[in-house]
């Protein structure tokens, strides 16, 4: 591969794949951009695994073309891509220890000896698992399998990580612990990074840029703070993260809402045109009603039920038209004039806050 720079970009351009009557990818195109950590983030059977397995080479694609680099490798076999890939099992050899399953790779491309056992406890020492040389796997927890996975996927010095779900096996805290762990290593390596994912949380901590995939589609693609503040379609805003929908009427100076104005910052379509409005729940504060308030919008709404969950409570409420909505508060202080199920409320929040969304 002379002449590509050391941890190229991937480019997907017009790429489609089908299994009979199912299309599973439509003419995708997206740009991983070199160095930086992307996560393809979309529900069972979005086609975000069937996109990293071309990318892979273990999939040819229909139509389109894949370059990493400056190289079309679009037919290119796996074993010439220089792909390191971590799969959801993390596939260890039971017979060999903690070392031996590193060198595995590099003893394929023909490096072996001193100089394969050298590389190989680099690598272990880049996830922090040096001494842990001669374990073998079943003498491993999940986390510490999961860092010789990738050990192992890095150090053949691959120009692309592919990381298929492979945290999905662990349990929250020590999913949490290796989410950080992950994002530091890409971090010191460089490495331009695709990573699948169905957990919003995940994509949120590791990613540079995520995608949102529905149905072989990208529905939208950027950085996780650009998503999860401005979600385009209401897929994107209800997959990333929570939240609370209103069906609206475009009116002269905002929107209306059941008979109620909402102001909404940003360009509208017609009057008279109907919308989809968005507001994250964490972004609502619950008043009692008629407190005065220096919000946008003011919404009444009764209280149905609250979840605590320690440092955050969930409120469920009833909408002017019945429907539910959620709000998020973080509980700094136990507030015994906080309001009980069945009272009446009203909710406020900014305009800014407000976003309409496309059809």
């Amino acid at each position: 591969m002379s002449g590509v720079e050391v941890n190229p970009g991937v480019e997907v351009t017009g790429v489609s794949k089908r299994y009979g009557p199912a299309t599973v990818l439509d003419r995708i195109s997206a740009t991983f951009e070199a160095g930086r950590f992307t996560s393809l983030l979309g529900p069972s059977g979005s086609g975000k695994t069937t996109l990293l397995r071309i990318v892979a080479g273990f999939v040819v694609p229909d139509e389109g073309e894949l370059r990493i680099g400056t190289e079309e490798v679009t037919r290119v076999p796996v074993w010439k891509r220089r792909i390191g890939m971590v799969f959801q099992s993390y596939a260890l050899f039971p017979h060999m220890t903690v070392l031996q399953n590193v060198m595995f790779g590099l003893n394929r491309r023909g490096v072996r000896g001193p100089s394969a056992a050298r590389e190989a406890r680099e690598a272990l020492e880049m996830v922090r698992l040096s001494g842990f040389e001669a374990r073998s796997p079943k003498q491993l927890s999940g986390g510490q399998q999961q860092r010789v996975a990738l050990a192992r996927a890095i150090v053949t010095k691959p120009t692309v990580l592919l990381l298929d779900e492979p945290l999905s096996a662990l349990d929250r805290r020590l999913r949490q612990e290796m989410q950080v762990e992950l994002k530091r290593i890409q971090r010191e390596s460089g490495l331009t990074t695709i990573f699948v994912t169905h957990d919003q949380e995940e994509a949120l901590t590791l990613s540079d840029r995520i995608a949102i995939l529905d149905r072989g589609r990208i529905v939208q693609d950027g950085a996780p703070g650009e998503i999860y503040e401005a979600p385009r379609t209401r897929f994107a805003a209800g997959f990333l993260g929570d939240a609370n929908f209103l069906e609206a009427t475009v009116v002269a100076g905002g929107v209306d809402v059941q008979g109620g104005m909402v102001r909404v910052a940003g360009p509208l379509a017609a009057a008279g045109s109907k919308v989809t409005l968005a507001v994250r729940p964490e972004k609502m504060v619950i008043l009692a009603p008629n407190t005065p308030h220096s919000f946008d919008n003011a919404m009444p709404a009764t209280l149905r039920e609250v979840i605590y969950a320690g440092a955050v409570s969930t409120y469920l409420l009833a909408g002017p038209d019945g429907r539910e909505l959620k709000v998020f508060a973080q509980n700094r202080s136990q507030d015994s004039a906080a309001p009980a199920p069945g009272a009446a409320v009203t909710l406020g929040w900014s305009a800014a806050h407000t976003i309409a969304l496309e059809d």
